[in-house]
């Protein structure tokens, strides 16, 4: 795919933008009464703590990445049979029911991570939990995550949030990672290329894949976002699919490793984004 942007080629954009994003979780959650911490959010079981305390244990992972391989293998290692069992036996040691130590914890662990990958050489893959990748893309995946559980704690406080230009990195990082809902169904990904013709918030028009393609997905760059994060279901977002595989890859889009998660449901929420 080409034109993927900021991914890679543009560290400190990339930086800026990561932590840009990351600040909205602190826009969400600083001023939340405790009861509004404990609130269920769209993932089952997952509290607005939960959310946030995921989010503190990604960052720290990645600042680790970017700092220190033998640590970042350490911590990893317990991941390779159960991640999700790894993730969550993690998530009991954050401070659930103390939104102030929480909150502080998740600003240590954000600063660390921002600050790491900013000091990583742009040009030298740092370790992930497949293989290395550049420190770019790594942010690139924060954004990622960023997007995801802040959507998750927006839709439990009943508020909208605003999408800027910066959702270029997910798209990008989605378009570049698009076999993963394959892998994680087990399914073999079609051999042909597609084209992805999205709007960003600013009305820009953000292009991949070959012209000529016939397989193509077209629509709302914030709604393809909400998608690949599965925060959404397709019937309720502004994609359009032409050909039957880009047809199948709507249904089953993601831009992330591992099991799909349960899906949202079609009118779960309201039309308008946030």
């Amino acid at each position: 795919m080409n034109n993927l942007p900021n991914v890679i080629t543009e560290l400190p954009a990339v930086i800026d933008d990561l932590a840009a994003e990351a600040a909205q979780i602190d826009a969400l959650v600083a001023d939340l009464d405790p009861a509004d911490w404990v609130r269920e959010t769209p993932a089952p079981g997952w509290t607005v703590a939960h959310q946030v305390a995921h989010l503190c244990f990604v960052f720290r992972l990645a600042g680790t990445a970017a700092s220190d391989a033998e640590a970042f293998a350490a911590m990893t290692a317990k991941a390779e049979e159960d991640f999700d069992g790894a993730v969550n036996a993690v998530l009991a040691t954050y401070p659930l029911d103390d939104p102030e130590k929480l909150l502080a914890r998740w600003r240590t662990d954000r600063d660390f991570a921002v600050e790491a990958l900013a000091a990583a050489p742009a040009d030298q893959p740092v370790p992930w939990l497949v293989r290395p990748i550049p420190p770019g893309v790594l942010a690139c995946a924060g954004m990622m995550e960023v997007l995801a559980h802040g959507q998750d704690i927006a839709d439990a406080l009943g508020v909208a949030l605003d999408r800027t230009d910066r959702i270029g990195n997910v798209v990008g990082f989605a378009v570049m990672v698009w076999e993963f809902g394959y892998q994680s169904r087990g399914l073999t990904p079609p051999d042909t290329e597609f084209r992805f013709e999205l709007t960003s918030p600013s009305g820009r028009k953000w292009e991949f894949g070959p012209a000529e393609a016939e397989q193509r997905i077209t629509g709302d760059a914030a709604d393809f976002c909400l998608l690949v994060t599965r925060r959404r279901h397709r019937a309720d977002l502004d994609l359009t699919a032409v050909g039957a595989d880009a047809d199948h890859w709507l249904g089953i889009a993601q831009a992330y490793r591992g099991p799909a998660g349960e899906e949202r449901r079609p009118g779960q929420f309201a039309r308008a984004r946030g």
